[in-house]
């Protein structure tokens, strides 16, 4: 992939977004009727040639965009841009397959982007201004620790990243091999609890977690992933100083911006989805830590931060939809049971020894964890 702003990791999951007012919600298994009743449809209609919103402008509020590829070899995904910052998106979307999100909206203008179409962009407006939610009170005040709560989790996972992180690329300085790979995954461990917030900050994720065929040129691709080929399949470290060096710094900015983030409810929802959404795309395929074989950490890190996320905001949903709530609960730790026989030591084994029926087998523990969870985001968006 190429490294600007706008061009996303193929596999990557859905950002949450650190902009007011600008809130993304659902994933491809998401239910229409979860999204906020009333609000408009957006159809947008993927094919090689481009995008086009139809309606092309809307009120400001919610707004529910459906998207379906209708015939697009080289298109696979729609974003909505606000400037040069992914606000919402649907990705994997091969030629038949639909999905939809959920956004509430400012007005302003904005852009329906679809990489690699002969029109990449195309104009949207929201006009005039949302109106605050009806929303009880207790609810609201239920939300509104949520997301409090969730900004301190954040800063404490990227707290724990920082030493964690030190500690592997340390052992790369110093080219120890061993002591690098039995860090490697420990410290990816908080990156992936948090990784949508990452993906809000333009280039951070890709410059920390970019994969060999998410970059364009091979000289400048950096980050944990870089490094886990050299120790694996290179085996050297030569050379590796200015990566590992990169990666500390790019960790620390990572620090400075989750500072002063604030998060809505509906992108505590969103950022769990994209977890699930990115254990699905990268983590039970085996395509992530395609070196190292470490994948399981990676997976069991993306179920944490999402149920995390979903914790928080249980509260306020068991006051909307309890049955819900209840659903998502149970299939969480579903999920999370389904990983225990895999375990080993302060780890897990070898992702390349775990045969295709096991895949299959959690494939479905997640899919049955993403259906419920990607109609929760509609329910808190008021």
């Amino acid at each position: 992939m190429s490294m600007s702003t706008t061009t996303p990791r193929v596999l990557r999951a859905t950002g949450l977004l650190a902009i007011a007012g600008l809130v993304a919600t659902g994933c491809a298994k998401s239910k229409d009727d979860s999204a906020p009743k009333g609000s408009p449809k957006v159809t947008v209609n993927l094919t090689d040639d481009g995008c086009t919103p139809s309606p092309a402008s809307v009120p400001a509020g919610p707004v529910t965009f459906q998207i379906k590829n209708v015939s697009a070899n080289k298109v696979t995904e729609a974003e909505l841009l606000s400037g040069d910052t992914i606000i919402g998106e649907k990705e994997n979307l091969t030629p038949g397959l639909s999905g939809s999100f959920s956004l509430t909206l400012k007005g302003g203008k904005y852009q329906m982007y679809c990489p690699n179409a002969k029109t990449e962009k195309t104009a949207f407006t929201v006009t005039g201004a949302a109106a605050a939610p009806a929303q009880d009170p207790a609810v609201k005040a239920l939300l509104t620790q949520a997301t409090t709560g969730y900004q301190a989790y954040v800063v404490a996972e990227v707290d724990k990243l920082l030493p964690a992180t030190k500690t592997f690329t340390d052992a790369v300085r110093a080219g120890d091999v061993e002591k690098a790979k039995a860090s490697f995954a420990h410290a990816r461990s908080f990156y992936e609890e948090v990784e949508p917030v990452a993906e809000s900050f333009g280039d951070l994720d890709p410059d920390l977690d970019a994969r060999e065929d998410d970059v364009t040129d091979a000289s400048k691709w950096t980050g944990f992933h870089r490094l886990e080929k050299a120790l694996w399949q290179d085996k050297s470290l030569a050379g590796m100083k200015p990566v590992a060096d990169k990666l500390d710094a790019d960790v620390a900015r990572l620090r400075t911006l989750v500072a002063t983030t604030t998060y809505q409810p509906a992108q505590l929802a969103n950022g769990a989805t994209g977890l699930l959404d990115e254990v699905a795309a990268s983590k039970v395929t085996g395509e992530e830590d395609r070196y190292s074989h470490t994948d399981l950490s990676d997976f069991e890190a993306n179920v944490i931060g999402a149920q995390k996320a979903f914790d928080l905001l249980k509260p306020a949903l068991d006051k909307i939809d309890a049955t819900l709530s209840s659903s998502v609960s149970t299939q969480f730790t579903a999920v999370l049971d389904a990983l225990q026989p895999y375990k080993q030591g302060s780890g897990f084994v070898d992702y390349s020894t775990v045969g295709d029926d096991k895949r299959r087998a959690l494939t479905q523990k997640v899919d049955a964890l993403a259906e419920p969870l990607s109609q929760v985001a509609g329910k808190v968006n008021g």
